[in-house]
């Protein structure tokens, strides 16, 4: 396992202090970045008790505060952020990141529907699962909203590893009852009834949270919309994921699948499947009535630059969604996406800004990839800032984890230039900790952090 301090879970102390760098956002800094919404500490100190942050200041002062029975981790040099929070990923394909040549429909028939259908073994699923979470933390990623596969014991398989880790995780069962492999399909009675089931087991368990998951429109019956319509009423509080306006050539299926809708966001808009907490992934050809439509809602798109790209599904403007006052968030869509590593995932989306003319400052991608993301999925009173009695979810970045990184930070005294320089140059090796419910579940080496 790459979580070395995963094994001591369940010995760790209830108090420590991380003394490091700190940088988090107080509020949206705008797609400019204003940096007064940036706190950014040089030498801080950040107090966690029983998984909550209690106290963050100055190391000056707030060491003479601390009890003789609290332990410092002396982190000077690292900058600790909150954890990342990727709004759109399919743990289903980890095996299927980096497949070759098509686009979305001939790649969801030629890899991902194969892929998914072994998710009926339970014992599969099971290492799976595992093997996702680890690549998350590796990465410094602590809350996700995750696509499992149509199978209900691939949620469990998901929801039994996240809750062993201690993490904040959304996720759901796919639903689909038409167009996919018979292997990989439910019914909308059958949907319905697991579904309900899943939501009873995990929903608000520990530290997990339910979506409602139409894998899209296309794959589901008007009976199969139905039904999801009526879960989405019994179960208000439970979260909705799904895709539209991804690709040019599934908007034109959709029309045809379901017709005399005004676009393809209507559809999920007429089966009650548009309301707050509810996530769509890409929503690249939206037009001006749909943003407005979602903005008015508090439906949330989750941009995913990484996937749009490798598939070739288009340029999302985050300026024109930012106008139509869209709570936008960021996503790897593993597996069409590329990278399980956030920082990797804002720089691409950088230069998706940029080949449309707009810059997208560090203070945003900061921004999208912390506070953003829990606003978008309705917890940032729970997290995306390092604030007192938020839940201690962190990652511990290192600007010198690479020669390259080392000398390129070094270069200015400026901590939003060495955020950018992370998220153009950086990876996994940039993340030396990542820290969920106030315990270290990833430790790029093992030594550095014993808690």
């Amino acid at each position: 396992m790459l979580t070395p301090c995963f094994h001591e879970y369940h010995h760790i102390m209830t108090a420590f202090a991380i003394r490091s760098s700190l940088l988090h956002c107080l509020r949206d800094p705008g797609l400019a970045g204003d940096v007064s919404a940036i706190e950014y500490l040089p030498d801080a100190v950040t107090l966690v008790r029983d998984g909550y942050v209690e106290k963050v200041g100055p190391s000056d002062a707030l060491l003479q505060t601390l009890g003789a029975d609290v332990r410092i981790d002396d982190h000077r040099g690292k900058i600790l952020v909150p954890g990342f929070i990727d709004t759109h990923v399919h743990y289903p394909q980890v095996d299927v990141i980096a497949s070759y040549g098509t686009q979305l429909l001939d790649w969801l028939n030629r890899y991902t529907f194969p892929a998914e259908t072994k998710f009926a073994d339970r014992a599969f699923a099971d290492a799976a699962a595992a093997f996702f979470l680890d690549r998350l933390l590796e990465n410094g990623t602590t809350t996700a909203s995750v696509f499992c596969t149509v199978h209900p014991q691939s949620v469990d398989a998901f929801f039994t590893a996240s809750e062993a880790r201690g993490l904040r995780m959304i996720a759901g069962k796919c639903l689909m009852d038409r167009h996919a492999p018979e292997a990989l399909m439910d019914t909308a009675e059958t949907g319905y009834r697991d579904s309900k089931m899943l939501i009873e087991r995990w929903h608000e368990h520990a530290r997990s949270l339910y979506a409602i998951t139409p894998r899209f429109a296309p794959t589901s019956t008007i009976a199969q919309m139905e039904k999801m319509k009526a879960l989405a009423r019994e179960h208000p509080t439970t979260y909705i994921q799904s895709h539209v306006a991804e690709n040019k050539a599934e908007i034109a299926w959709a029309a045809e699948l379901f017709p005399g809708h005004r676009s393809y966001l209507d559809i999920y808009d007429h089966y009650g499947l548009l309301r707050d907490k509810a996530i769509y992934g890409h929503c690249i050809y939206l037009d001006d009535a749909d943003r407005a439509r979602m903005t008015a809602v508090g439906a949330r798109p989750s941009f995913c630059p990484t996937s749009n790209l490798f598939i070739g599904s288009g340029l999302y403007d985050l300026k024109q969604a930012l106008a139509a006052g869209n709570v936008v968030s960021i996503g790897t869509d593993v597996g069409g996406g590329t990278s399980y590593s956030m920082l990797r995932t804002l720089g691409e989306a950088y230069k998706i800004q940029q080949l449309q003319g707009t810059s997208l400052s560090p203070a945003y991608a900061l921004y999208l990839a912390t506070l953003g993301g829990a606003k978008a999925l309705s917890l940032d009173e729970k997290l995306g800032s390092i604030t007192v009695g938020k839940e201690a979810d962190f990652a511990l970045l290192d600007p010198a984890a690479t020669p390259l990184l080392a000398r390129r930070t070094s270069l200015r005294d400026d901590p939003m230039d060495v955020f950018f320089a992370l998220m153009t140059l950086g990876d996994d090796r940039a993340i030396a900790a990542t820290y969920a419910g106030g315990k270290c579940v990833y430790s790029r080496d093992a030594s550095s952090i014993s808690i």
